[in-house]
């Protein structure tokens, strides 16, 4: 009952400041913040309120590598860690990078391409993303990230989150590093998350699924393998996960179509 009355303040509070910004033309506030906030103490598992009747489906597509193209409703197109190599035709409205190596981000995306967010800063410190883009809010959560010669650099990767129909849709980049406490309460709750899987030039395997069981999203999509056998990241997701294989690259989800059960979802070319 407590719980249930903390979520009910943090979307009351989250429908007033969405009011506000709105009128003062300033970005929609975050609902999976919001609620992931009311909840301080607790592991995210996912959580949808009944509130939340967004209409709608964003189709997910493997484009390859990290890169997955986000189609939202409204027609905006965007795509994750893009290199240029894989996801660039049609052209994306929105990109998103980060800069381990070449293959996650590019120095030149073509002067098409409207928005073009990267994970890190070049002028130094944090990378700071709150934009909203027809149906569909993007915020980022910075990270570090470790130099070819193992050091450590600070707030060069980011977890990028769009929040769109109703859906908290998390990419997690090219992550090196553990993350705090307060990182996982500045990503709030996840419907679908995608996840590395190479186990060496990311996180290990057991830590990656450590932080991918902690986020508990309803959809779980790998990215990044490599050579890396499926089963043995889905093995260690423990038997809460359900695993599907499906012949397709593309993947059309709604709040209405989420699975009951958390569902690790390997699309075609992964």
């Amino acid at each position: 009952m407590q719980i249930a009355r903390l979520v009910f303040a943090a979307l009351a509070l989250l429908f007033v400041q969405a009011v506000t910004a709105l009128a003062q033309g300033e970005p929609v506030p975050s609902r999976c913040l919001a609620i992931a906030q009311a909840l301080p103490e607790v592991t995210y598992a996912n959580f949808t309120p009944a509130q939340a009747t967004v209409e709608g489906e964003v189709k997910i597509t493997y484009a390859g590598h990290s890169t997955y193209i986000i189609e939202t409703p409204a027609g905006v197109r965007i795509a994750t860690d893009f290199s240029g190599v894989y996801g660039g035709d049609p052209l994306p409205r929105v990109v998103t990078m980060n800069k381990a190596h070449r293959t996650h981000y590019s120095d030149m995306p073509d002067p098409g391409i409207e928005y073009v967010l990267r994970g890190w800063n070049p002028e130094g410190g944090p990378a700071k993303h709150a934009v909203v883009i027809d149906d569909v809010y993007i915020r980022n959560v910075p990270t570090d990230i470790r130099d070819w010669g193992g050091n450590l650099e600070r707030d060069g990767n980011s977890i990028f989150i769009f929040e769109v129909a109703g859906l908290c849709i998390g990419h997690l980049g090219h992550l090196h590093t553990r993350l705090s406490d307060a990182q996982y309460g500045t990503i709030g709750r996840l419907d679908v998350l995608m996840v590395p899987i190479d186990g060496g030039m990311t996180l290990s395997l057991p830590t990656m699924s450590e932080i991918a069981n902690r986020l508990h999203s309803s959809v779980v999509l790998p990215m990044h393998r490599h050579s890396t056998p499926i089963g043995e990241f889905t093995g260690m997701m423990g038997d809460e996960f359900a695993v599907e294989f499906r012949d397709s690259r593309s993947l059309d989800v709604s709040l209405r179509n989420l699975p009951s059960r958390p569902t690790i979802i390997v699309l075609q070319g992964v």
